[in-house]
């Protein structure tokens, strides 16, 4: 259910793409975490991106419209359990693996059959 960031089908095919688009929307998505956790929807949001539609969260940045390869979406641990893409007996594991949501960003990468949980660290606001 958790995948390695490092795994070499995401690294070849995805991780370029994905860190391009992300330096340019980290601060709006990190901003965007911020306001889903201090309004108490949830302490884990999520943001799946894809490249077209997708029916899991709500659209927050259109990717074509921004000159991005990926829509951004906004979503949370909980809507995830709603829609049974994470069970029950898997919530405990996610919230372990969950990363420091003030320094790392959690991506849900959709394209296709593909999907996989990537954990992107926002840049150091000191660079």
């Amino acid at each position: 259910m958790i995948d390695d960031a490092n795994d070499p089908e995401l690294d070849g095919k995805y991780l370029g793409t994905i860190t391009k688009d992300f330096v340019r929307i980290s601060d709006f998505l990190k901003e965007a975490a911020y306001q889903v956790r201090s309004r108490k929807i949830s302490d884990f949001p999520i943001f799946p991106i894809a490249k077209g539609e997708q029916p899991i969260g709500s659209l927050l940045v259109e990717g074509d419209k921004k000159g991005l390869e990926w829509h951004y979406f906004i979503s949370f641990l909980e809507e995830f359990q709603q829609r049974t893409l994470i069970g029950e007996e898997n919530v405990a594991e996610f919230k372990r693996f969950y990363k420091d949501p003030e320094e790392f960003c959690c991506l849900f990468v959709i394209d296709g059959a593909f999907t996989r949980f990537v954990y992107v660290p926002y840049p150091d606001e000191n660079s």
